[in-house]
């Protein structure tokens, strides 16, 4: 198992060229956001944004248009009723599905829409209700997608898995995964006190940093948004991935030094000044 350090920070994070403009940093689109649930997609595009992702676009309810352009009037919106959605799919090169989509069979064909569009030059990163749907039926897996990022927690991953809390050990995790995803194309991020990430190589990494300040609603949505931020302008690799997770973490720790908890929005706040510290 490989511990991650601060060194990954300085060496993902990039120091911006002054001859770039927006597209040079990502096109990310995150899908979710049901009637009930807009603040996980809120909170995610957020993180997607804070991190640095240079174009970012939210499908979701309609019903969750105003307060998005209130908090993010940096973000686009699309309906996610809109009949060219599989075209806008395929502009992107980050898709983020899951956070507030809902079980519904409209959310279940949403992920057939994105199986059935995605390609090899595209990340998908899926959380929450995505996971809950691919765990309900397997054959959702999108097998043409360049890379793809599971985000579940430790029960969404039993569901998934089908490996018991308990028993969920490295070797375990890591064949399950391989199973899933049998072109080894896919990176999991399982979520617990101090997070761990499985590699399509078998590697092991855990993530030292987090505090039970972090435990409150919307903190894995907007760990989420952050990994398709650094993604869309860092590259989807590993090192990426472990950079988003400990940056993450970092921004807790700092603000837990003076708060009984830590609310993911304030995270989310705090990246660009904690990117900048870091940029190489």
């Amino acid at each position: 198992m490989i511990e991650i350090s601060q060194e990954i920070l300085t060496r993902v994070i990039r120091k911006r060229s002054s001859n770039t403009h927006k597209g040079n940093f990502g096109r990310i689109l995150l899908i979710g956001g049901n009637e009930n649930y807009g603040g996980a997609i809120i909170m995610s595009a957020e993180g997607a944004l804070n991190s640095g992702a240079g174009l970012v676009t939210v499908v979701t309810h309609s019903l969750n248009a105003a307060a998005l352009h209130a908090r993010l009037p940096e973000v686009m919106y699309v309906d996610w009723r809109q009949r060219n959605l599989a075209e806008i799919i395929k502009k992107m090169d980050v898709i983020v599905c899951g956070p507030g989509l809902g079980n519904s069979l409209f959310a279940q064909n949403i992920l057939i829409m994105i199986k059935e569009t995605i390609t090899k030059t595209q990340t998908l990163i899926l959380d929450a209700s995505a996971l809950d749907l691919l765990a309900q039926d397997h054959s959702l897996v999108p097998s043409s997608a360049g890379t793809v990022v599971l985000t579940p927690h430790q029960m969404e991953w039993q569901r998934l898995s089908q490996i018991h809390i308990p028993f969920q050990a490295d070797q375990a995790n890591l064949t399950a995964l391989q199973t899933l995803f049998p072109r080894k194309n896919a990176i999991l991020v399982l979520k617990s006190n101090h997070t761990k990430i499985y590699d399509a190589k078998g590697n092991v990494y855990l993530n030292p940093l987090g505090n039970p300040g972090m435990a409150v609603g919307g903190m894995g949505d907007t760990l989420t948004g952050i990994i398709g931020g650094f993604v869309a302008q860092f590259g989807s690799n590993i090192d990426t991935v472990l950079a988003a997770v400990y940056l993450h973490s970092l921004a807790g720790d700092e603000l837990a030094g003076n708060n009984y908890i830590v609310r993911p929005t304030r995270i989310s706040a705090l990246l660009p000044e904690l990117m900048k510290k870091y940029a190489n």
